[in-house]
């Protein structure tokens, strides 16, 4: 492979924690009970305790993943992967209801499209927590929006599909 095929796929690879925190919180749209809103007038309906928790939850074993597997070249120590984890699922967390409580600002509904802040709330917010220790250029940070922009929409719109998620957004 190419050197830079190679340096995509490592962001990638570094990415996969926060790329699975942000697609893990439809996934429990369903259970009722106790999974309220965060906050309904700032955030919307939709922005649940349990969808936050689980988003930072499900972080932390794909950071376990990648420490045990061991690849070589880490972009960040892996040593510390619960931390990692952590970092990931409350920065892509924090990004996307930071992105909701803007929206709401705007007076835009929930599930109606804001690209590209929907699609780059998570990654904005995990690379805020996690990038300052990992060994990123500008440039990794710049192909790491681009290509989780065009990426969240692919995902999101197979989500939508498929009926996991209510909107395509």
């Amino acid at each position: 492979m190419s050197e830079l095929t190679d340096r995509a796929l490592q962001l990638l690879y570094f990415m996969a924690p926060a790329y699975v925190a942000n697609m893990a919180p439809p996934f429990v749209r369903y259970w009722r009970g106790w999974n309220r809103p965060i906050h309904a007038p700032s955030l919307g309906e939709h922005k649940t305790v349990l969808g936050f928790a689980f988003g930072v939850l499900a972080a932390v074993p794909i950071a376990a993943v990648q420490k045990a597997l061991a690849l070589p070249a880490p972009l960040v120590d892996y040593t510390h992967w619960p931390w990692i984890g952590l970092g990931f699922g409350i920065g892509a967390m924090i990004g996307d209801c930071v992105k909701s409580y803007f929206k709401r600002r705007r007076k835009i509904a929930p599930g109606a499209p804001w690209i590209p802040f929907d699609q780059l709330d998570f990654v904005l917010g995990s690379l805020l927590l996690v990038g300052p220790f990992a060994a990123l250029s500008v440039a990794d940070a710049v192909f790491l929006l681009a290509i989780s922009l065009i990426g969240d929409i692919l995902v999101n719109r197979i989500a939508f599909r498929l009926g996991i998620k209510t909107s395509p957004w």
